[in-house]
């Protein structure tokens, strides 16, 4: 009988040390009540070497999921690599190539009929077989409202196993499309292969759009050649460094500025530093609802 007594000393009074000490702990600090709030704290944790700059930064990227949805980030139809069934082998396969991806939507008289995805690795049977019917390669397409959730979007990609989805509007017609890469690339940032940057391509790639992606190491001397325009680099080295001059900070994924007649969205950046900016040239009028002076 005697031996139960010291076990009970020693778990009871642990016990009542930690009751105490969670309820000190919650009058002292009390738990975040928005979501604004918790972010606060966990990028304090990270000034205070508690979490890695990366570790927040796909943080951020997770909170950033839950409030986008498919609109916000899918490929415009008008930018889409498609291919048309009625096209033979020969004639698409030099496009698929020299796009480089490895899905690609399928459509039949125009882009509003979706039929299937082909897989690039597919086509190799072309080179293998006598008969090859693409028709009967495709794999069916998911097709999901422009209104759908990201987070929602990535549990339904990981569950069902698909890669790309092809988003419709309210009347039934394609917008756009979307990849598990894009989705992933909200939390994590760019990931970037060999076909995002190369050699040839330099620092700034252009889109059909007038847009341009740069890194954000490009010099600024390189910058100004390509887009005319004169910014210092008495203190700053590159476009990134400047960038986040103007800010006065890091500035986080998603946030504009303009500089001159330049606009500058942050399309990849973690705690440290800006990696990705999409340029382009400022609206005559006001920027759109959304942007702000630098600095302002």
């Amino acid at each position: 009988m005697n031996d139960a007594y010291p076990s009970r000393r020693h778990t009871d009074k642990p016990h009542e040390k930690r009751s105490l000490l969670e309820r000190l702990t919650d009058f002292i600090s009390p738990e975040p009540d928005s979501r604004g709030e918790l972010l606060e704290i966990l990028q304090d944790a990270h000034a205070r070497n508690l979490i890695d700059a990366d570790s927040l930064s796909m943080i951020e990227g997770v909170f950033q999921v839950s409030e986008l949805c498919a609109r916000d980030i899918m490929i415009p139809r008008a930018q889409m690599d498609a291919i048309n069934i009625a096209e033979s082998p020969d004639t698409f396969i030099p496009f698929v190539l020299d796009k480089a991806h490895s899905r690609y939507p399928v459509y039949e008289g125009n882009r509003d009929n979706i039929i299937g995805v082909l897989l690039a690795k597919d086509l190799l049977r072309y080179y293998a077989e006598d008969e090859f019917d693409v028709r009967g390669m495709l794999r069916p397409a998911v097709f999901i409202p422009e209104s759908k959730r990201l987070n929602v979007l990535l549990h339904d990609f990981r569950v069902n196993r698909n890669h790309l989805a092809v988003v419709v509007d309210e009347y039934g017609g394609v917008a756009g499309l979307i990849t598990i890469e894009d989705v992933l690339e909200q939390i994590v940032g760019d990931i970037e292969d060999e076909y995002d940057f190369d050699e040839e391509s330099g620092n700034i790639i252009a889109s059909p759009d007038g847009r341009y992606r740069v890194r954000a190491l490009t010099g600024i001397d390189q910058f100004n050649e390509a887009f005319g325009s004169h910014y210092p680099d008495e203190e700053m080295d590159t476009i990134g460094g400047f960038v986040t001059h103007h800010f006065g900070r890091v500035p986080h994924r998603g946030e504009k500025a303009r500089i001159d007649n330049l606009v500058f969205e942050v399309l990849r950046a973690d705690a440290r530093q800006v990696h990705m900016l999409l340029v382009r040239p400022a609206l005559p009028a006001a920027g759109p609802h959304g942007e702000r002076k630098a600095g302002a």
